[in-house]
Parts: structure tokens; C-alpha cells; sequence
């Protein structure tokens, strides 16, 4: 069903990168949800006040919060589809994190609102009336939001957007929340307990939860959390596998909002490679993790020196940096870049010591501290840290044969 709103309300549907197609996408599931969640307020509200329950009109108020949300997302699309200003270089596209923080918000306020009220009720409890209309339209609900958890997780997949994913679990939640007050109201004919204002504290740590759930991953994202292991991958294996390319290290990527990422990365190449050459190579790979990715990147080049003389030597003065170390550790697909004034050596960071993982980049640190410090005018990349590192040669030496 939603494929067919899709068809018929987005023009090119399937150009997804394009930022009003994809606003559209958002506007889209924002409209749904409004109509969807202003119907259910209205039937819960009725049900819960016929039945005076208390789970039943937390339940009913929790759909009036997820059509502000609704409102919110519209919003937030709109706002972060702004093309760049001064101000702004590259976009709003992050006003969309924030919208999603302040769904947040509202989700916590009413949560912490409704967990007073039905903490009120389990106090002073009042007689629920059992009524068949009320579970009737309590079950309907569920079965709509099922769907509404259906349709944003869809489309939180196809186009990438942390507003629908937390729509979309946030909707689940309520069908859970709504099977809990169904439970109770059944549960309330045979034990004469007050289980409906329990069942309203319960529906509101759910909403409190939800808002936790949202309000973490989007300050992730604000703050800047690590790229996409998949993505990161990605962009290893198509800058890898370039022409004249050795090897990668360095990647960096920079999320300024959905459809708006920016990256960096080192890529080896030979230093006795004609330049000319290497540059057209270089582009090629850029424009390649563009049209494929959506990532505008920028491949810097460093020239790795081939002489295996200077690289054994290097490889020796490293080696005697680090004898003597508390720790284990190996040196995996060691090379070296000449500078004007410097040696940059690069290595994989292989841990064979019994430390925890949380330690392992404070170790990289000490690592790198030793060999600077050491007075023979290298800098230090270390590409990769961890365990099992696959290395090219027994040693860890990349011997290059031209």
C-alpha cells in the first residue's frame, strides 16, 4: 500500500539522492502519520473516557504526541532542504538531527506527564468499565500502527532518515503499549487490583524509552559518531583498487546531514609514478565514490617510497623504538613516505598482548609517542589497530618490485 502512495504522491520516486525527492519522502509519511495518529487520539480518547481508564487516555495522548512529531518531521525536512548560505557552506542538512532531538523532547514530556497521572490513579484508583467497543478500537489501533512502524521503517531504509527510523520504532512501541492496556482491561474484570494505573505507568516508560531511544543515536550524529563500517569499506575497496593505488589510510567522513557527507582519505602510489598519471587516477576514483556512494571526497596522494633499502632501515629503527614495551605488539604492512624534511612511516597496529579492546588506542598512542619522540624525524600513521591483522609479508614488510 505504501509503494502505491509513494507512486502516486512523489514525482521520481526513485531518484532518491535528490533532496526534494527526498523531502517529499518525509513530508509524505509526515502527512500520513498526522491523519493516522489524529484519528487514533480521537477514537482512544473517546474509548478511554467512556471506559474511565487511565492507560486508555495515556495511550490516546501518547497519539497526540506522535502527531506533533508528525509536525515536527514536516518541518525539519522543509527547514534542512535549504540550499547553503554564507553561514552555512554546506547546508542545513543537520536541522533534520535536530528535529529529531526535539521529537525527542516531546516524546520525555508527555511520558513524564502521563507517569504522574497513572502514578495519580494506582494511589486513588477508579473503577474501569469493560467495554467491547473499547477493545475493539484498542485493537484496531494496534493493527494501524503496526503498519505506521511498516511504512516509516520503509522508508527510513530507502532514503536513510533517523526521523522515520525513530517514527517507525516509536509506532511499534505504541502497538506494544496499546496490547499492554488491552491486557489490563481483561485482566481488570477478574482481579480486583488497580492494573489499569499500573498499565498507564507502564505505556509511560515505554514513551520515556522511546524518547531515550531517539534522543541517543541523533546526538550521535550531531556530535559526529564513527562512519558506517560498511561504508568505510566501501570506500577502502574502490580507492584500493584504483590504478596505481597501494594501499589507504586516513579515512575521515563528515556527516552534515542526510545526502550531505564529505570525506577524506590517503591514497598510496608509487613515487616513481608520473604525476600526470596519478592525478587522472585520482579523479577518477573521486567521481566513481560520488556517483556510487553519494560522497564527495577528496583522495590526497601520498607517494610511497619503493627502495627497500631505506624501508629496511626505517623498519630497523622502529623496531629498536619499541623493544623493550610492556605490551606485545607486531608491525603489519610497514612502509614509508619521503618528505622534504621528514620520513612518514605507516603501519598496521597488530595487538597480541592480553589487553582489553577499550585500551587499544591509548596503546596506538603510546606507540606512536615512543617512535616520534625518538628523535629520527618520523611521523607516525597507524592505519588499522587491532588483532589478526593480515600482513603482506612474513615480517610485515611491503617489499616492491618495479
Amino acid at each position: 500500500m505504501i509503494d502505491l502512495i509513494i507512486r502516486r504522491w512523489i514525482k521520481d520516486h526513485q531518484n532518491i539522492n535528490n533532496k526534494d525527492v527526498r523531502e517529499s519522502y518525509i513530508v509524505l509519511s509526515g502527512i500520513v502519520g498526522i491523519l493516522c495518529n489524529l484519528l487514533l487520539f480521537g477514537g482512544k480518547m473517546a474509548a478511554g473516557l467512556i471506559s474511565n481508564s487511565i492507560a486508555v487516555i495515556s495511550d490516546a495522548f501518547n497519539n497526540l504526541t506522535d502527531m506533533g512529531s508528525s509536525l515536527v518531521s514536516i518541518l525539519g525536512a522543509k527547514l534542512s532542504s535549504s540550499p547553503p548560505d554564507q553561514e552555512h557552506p554546506f547546508g542545513h542538512g543537520r536541522i533534520e538531527y535536530i528535529a529529531s532531538l526535539v521529537i525527542a523532547f516531546i516524546i520525555f514530556g508527555v511520558g513524564f506527564e502521563l507517569l504522574r497521572n497513572s502514578y495519580e490513579q494506582l494511589r486513588n484508583p477508579e473503577k474501569v468499565i469493560f467495554s467491547y467497543v473499547t477493545l475493539g478500537i484498542l485493537g484496531a489501533s494496534v493493527l494501524v500502527k503496526l503498519w505506521m512502524f511498516s511504512y516509516n521503517l520503509y522508508i527510513s531504509k530507502k532514503i536513510k532518515s533517523t526521523i522515520n527510523k525513530g517514527t517507525a520504532y516509536d509506532s511499534l512501541n505504541d502497538s506494544i503499549a496499546t496490547g499492554v492496556v488491552i491486557l489490563s482491561m481483561i485482566l481488570g474484570r477478574f482481579w480486583d487490583f488497580p492494573i489499569d494505573g499500573l498499565a498507564g505507568m507502564a505505556i509511560s516508560l515505554f514513551i520515556i524509552y522511546a524518547g531515550f531511544d531517539v534522543a541517543r543515536d541523533t546526538v550521535n550524529l550531531l556530535l559526529g559518531s564513527a562512519p558506517d563500517p560498511e561504508v568505510a569499506a566501501r570506500i577502502n575497496q574502490i580507492v584500493r583498487n584504483g590504478r596505481h593505488v597501494m594501499g589507504t589510510h586516513e579515512l575521515e567522513v563528515h556527516d552534515y546531514g542526510p545526502n550531505r557527507v564529505m570525506a577524506s582519505i590517503h591514497a598510496e602510489v608509487p613515487d616513481y609514478v608520473d604525476i600526470v598519471e596519478a592525478h587522472s587516477s585520482i579523479d577518477a576514483l573521486e567521481n566513481q565514490i560520488s556517483q556510487e556512494l553519494g560522497i564527495e571526497i577528496v583522495v590526497h596522494m601520498d607517494p610511497i617510497t619503493t627502495d627497500n633499502h631505506k624501508i629496511a632501515q626505517a623498519w630497523a629503527q622502529v623496531s629498536i623504538c619499541l623493544s623493550g614495551m610492556e605490551e606485545e605488539v607486531r608491525l603489519e604492512n610497514f612502509r614509508i613516505a619521503q618528505g622534504e624534511n621528514k620520513v612518514i612511516v605507516i603501519f598496521d597496529l597488530e595487538i597480541l598482548g592480553p589487553i582489553p579492546k577499550s585500551e587499544y588506542l591509548q596503546l596506538a598512542s603510546q606507540v606512536r609517542q615512543r617512535i616520534e619522540s625518538a628523535g629520527l624525524n618520523f611521523e607516525v600513521v597507524i592505519n588499522q589497530v587491532g588483532r589478526d591483522i593480515p600482513n603482506k609479508e612474513a615480517n610485515g614488510l611491503n617489499i616492491y618490485n618495479r
